[in-house]
């Protein structure tokens, strides 16, 4: 049995019974070494030197008689069986003893030797141990790690391991060198993201896998949504380098300019309709992503004007003088989601890597995308409708939650058939005033929270969605997305109360400050709730309190309209333990 499916009885008595022994070998060796030759002579001398007197007279014939002792030892003694240690004790240990532990329950610990752009997009999905030239070796040897995540922009000047690889600096290459090579030995996986020009040394270090580009696109941080959003201009041209030229026609047209290793990247594409960007620049492929994720449009300068091609001087000026729909910024954002986001790529990074004994499964960095439904099927006709809503949706469930009134309808078995995992709550009947006197429209679907709440209580998944009627195939992956970007507690529609059904037109800040019924990607006071964080509905709140107890709640409207969303998008679908398309 696995370490982390024992209890946690069973735990601490192995650990107890792990740490007598060496509490034992600790004591034999401290006696081996007040019985040692070499600590009697120093405490003949030392006795000699204190006092010179008689001492030194008896001095000769103590270090005789300890010269006479020493070649008759008898190793009969010495020959103990040492204690055996567990290899899971040790790394439990090594956890504790860094500020690691329990490091294995949610998160894979790395040791990163990466460039800082790297470490900002991996943090909320790996816990990282950052390696550093002087310290690498003494932290490589103290804490146990699940794998060796290094990237060629570490390389870069400036950064502490500036020019690894590079024959000039042997003192970073070594210390990396011993790095790899302690990996090998502890059976620890090393990773490789090639995303920034490098020595071709570092490659040839004999990393187990070498990706061509970077970490994904970190949504937390390239994201529509922005608390104080600062107005810019409405086309950006994103630089290569402080050296870099801008093009003289997007001078004329009085094109912002924003370097692409700047901190403020995010902002400047995300306060403008059109970002261009070089052809054939480092990294072009995901500063699409970017851009896509900030909701906006890219156009490509070419190096060499392409012969019936549309010029830039009409192609800039007509994308930044049209504002991005609302279903073609959530295209551009769902997309992303599923196929470059940072989670998807280091869990793809991580398939079919042996990782060492003990360690979580590869997928655990999307393991913050897992959804489970909430439902109350009024009947066998309803069970259907979630039965086709699950199986259709582009981002299906880890498990669906149903009283067990409604375990068995053909709807849920037919889940069920499909790999999807059914738990059933028991609803008590009222026994008391309070109970009797309760709302039943203070949440959606026509259930009480607190009967929210009991089926959030069998819910595993760190999301549930409250399914209260037919959805688009797009909603579920629209609402996780949504809160992976924001760090929202909850995302819903927003109520009558925030978007006065009067108001019409759109903000000064274009989409993202829509003035309409609809909001999108605006943080509220108050929502219809869709999806909540499972820890916040099981605490049994009415929603129209959880603004008041300091949650963060995110108005996400529909792409188009009134009612479920739709698209003309494939029938793939991803699967929210893998995030994978299938």
């Amino acid at each position: 049995m696995k370490r982390r499916e024992q209890s946690q009885t069973e735990q601490l008595r192995q650990a107890l019974a792990e740490r007598e022994a060496q509490l034992q070998e600790a004591q034999g060796r401290l006696a081996a070494l007040e019985g040692s030759t070499s600590l009697q002579v120093g405490r003949a001398l030392t006795a000699a030197a204190k006092r010179p007197g008689r001492s030194l007279v008896r001095l000769p014939r103590d270090l005789y008689r300890l010269w006479r002792r020493s070649g008759s030892t008898n190793h009969a003694d010495r020959r103990r069986v040492e204690p055996v240690r567990s290899f899971d004790a040790d790394r439990q240990e090594a956890r504790l003893l860094s500020g690691l532990g329990g490091g294995t329950a949610d998160q894979l610990v790395a040791a990163t030797v990466v460039g800082p752009a790297v470490q900002a997009a991996i943090d909320p999905y790996l816990r990282s141990v950052s390696l550093r030239p002087h310290d690498a070796q003494i932290v490589m040897d103290a804490v146990d790690v699940d794998l060796l995540l290094v990237s060629a922009s570490a390389a870069a000047p400036g950064s502490p391991w500036a020019h690894v690889g590079d024959p000039a600096a042997v003192d970073r290459t070594r210390a990396l060198h011993w790095v790899m090579e302690s990996a090998a030995s502890r059976g620890i996986p090393t990773i490789l993201l090639d995303d920034a020009p490098a020595s071709p040394a570092l490659r040839r270090l004999g990393f187990d896998r070498v990706h061509k580009g970077d970490a994904g696109v970190p949504l937390h941080l390239f994201n529509p949504v922005a608390a104080e959003l600062a107005l810019g201009p409405e086309a950006v041209y994103v630089r290569t380098g402080a050296d870099a030229a801008v093009p003289d026609v997007l001078l004329e047209l009085g094109v912002g300019v924003v370097d692409v290793d700047a901190p403020g990247l995010a902002d400047a594409l995300r306060a403008a309709n059109v970002a261009v960007i070089p052809e054939n620049a480092p990294g072009e492929a995901g500063l699409h992503r970017r851009a896509w994720a900030c909701g906006t449009r890219v156009v490509v300068h070419p190096t060499v004007p392409v012969p019936d091609g549309e010029d830039l001087t009409v192609s800039v000026p007509r994308l930044r003088a049209l504002e991005p729909t609302p279903r073609e910024v959530r295209t551009m954002l769902r997309q992303v989601f599923l196929d470059d986001a940072t989670p998807v790529r280091l869990a793809a990074l991580l398939e079919g890597l042996d990782l060492v004994a003990g360690a979580p499964g590869p997928d655990l960095p999307l393991s913050g995308r897992g959804v489970a439904v909430l439902a109350d099927p009024a009947g066998a006709d309803a069970a259907d409708r979630l039965a086709e809503d699950l199986l259709s949706s582009r981002l299906r469930p880890t498990e669906v939650v149903v009283p067990d009134t409604a375990a068995r309808l053909p709807g849920l078995q037919r889940l069920r058939s499909e790999g999807i995992t059914i738990r059933s709550v028991h609803f008590g009947t009222p026994d008391t005033p309070a109970e009797l006197t309760e709302e039943g429209d203070a949440a959606p679907g026509g259930l009480t929270p607190r009967q929210w709440a009991d089926l959030a209580d069998r819910a595993t998944a760190p999301w549930a969605f409250l399914w209260t009627g037919s959805m688009g195939r797009h909603r579920l992956v629209d609402l996780v997305c949504a809160a992976e970007c924001s760090g929202a507690d909850a995302v819903g529609t927003p109520r009558a109360a925030e978007t006065p059904a009067a108001a019409s037109g759109v903000g000064e800040r274009g989409f993202f400050d829509r003035d309409s019924g609809t909001g999108q990607y605006v943080y509220v006071t108050g929502i219809g709730p869709e999806l909540a964080r499972t820890d916040l509905l099981r605490r049994g709140w009415d929603p129209r309190e959880w603004n008041r107890r300091g949650t963060r709640l995110l108005a996400l409207g529909p792409d188009h309209g009134i009612g479920t969303d739709s698209g003309s998008e494939g029938s793939a679908h991803a699967d929210a333990s893998t995030g994978a398309l299938g």
